[in-house]
């Protein structure tokens, strides 16, 4: 199985193009999942939702679907992993309704944890509830040296069977900054070398895309063979795709799969795409 989806499920850009025009911010997750078979749960990095919200999450998708909610920044970025294991039992046991639509819990590390706090991770790892995927993406350079630092950190990851997340931002900063959106995309994203490694079951690509959606071939075409790889082993692939906006990521996604060459929900019309088909017929 492959999963495929965005850093989000709804923008108001998507509105007419992907979503229907009138849909509200509650059935956007809903069209949604009618696209995509996943999704990064962003949400969760910022703020814990509401016990209401999780039920509400979980009857508006299919029971095929798979989230990947990232672990709350104030964990990861602020606490750093240290004396954080009664706020993450709090958090696991608010999102066990979800458990079973969970495709990996994204634990997404700041550029300030370096190889010198590997000990914190191993640590944390063993908090995980034994159903809960997980997977680790890290920015210090110094997980990126192909030194003892990085084979550490990746045998800890086989250890756990933990997913190593892949950050390709390549096509991203390949363009020069000439918009908004641009810019703040190139300051906040990280720009770390991309080290293709599959340390557990599902590997996690985040491609960024550039702007110009044909451009962006250059960069993902070596990753169609990986994909087809890992399917034919049995692993369980996960691709998010960016762009600087994310107002044509759901472009990006069609036109990687149309390349790749697999049948996927999002080769067929947008919701948008059919309720335009059908006003022309009145």
């Amino acid at each position: 199985m492959l999963y495929l989806g965005c850093p989000q499920w709804g923008s108001a850009h998507w509105k007419g193009r992907f979503l229907t025009r009138d849909c509200t911010n509650t059935q956007m997750l809903g069209q949604y999942a009618q696209i995509f078979n996943s999704v990064e749960g962003n949400t969760s990095f910022y703020a814990d939702p509401s016990p209401e919200t999780i039920v509400r999450w979980q009857q508006s998708i299919p029971s095929d679907f798979k989230f990947t909610f990232k672990i709350p920044k104030r964990i990861s970025h602020q606490a750093a992993l240290l004396n954080v294991t009664d706020d993450f039992k709090q958090w696991c046991q608010l999102f066990s309704p979800l458990f079973p639509y969970i495709g990996s819990v994204m634990l997404q590390l700041p550029k300030a944890f370096s190889p010198q706090h590997l000990s914190r991770l191993a640590d944390f790892l063993t908090q995980f509830p034994a159903q809960l995927p997980c997977s680790v993406e890290v920015r210090n350079l110094g997980f990126f040296n192909k030194d003892k630092h990085e084979i550490a950190l990746n045998q800890l990851l086989i250890k756990h069977n933990v997913d190593r997340v892949m950050m390709d931002t390549r096509p991203l900063f390949s363009e020069a900054p000439t918009t908004e959106a641009i810019i703040d995309a190139q300051n906040k994203k990280p720009k770390v070398p991309l080290h293709v490694i599959s340390t557990g079951n599902s590997p996690i690509i985040r491609f960024v895309g550039c702007s110009d959606l044909p451009n962006n071939r250059a960069f993902y075409n070596p990753w169609l063979g990986k994909i087809r790889q890992w399917l034919s082993e049995g692993k369980t692939p996960y691709v998010f795709f960016h762009t600087a906006d994310n107002h044509d990521s759901p472009l990006l996604a069609r036109q990687f799969m149309q390349d790749l060459g697999l049948d996927h929900p999002v080769l067929q019309p947008f919701l948008a795409e059919k309720e335009s088909k059908q006003n022309t017929l009145f």
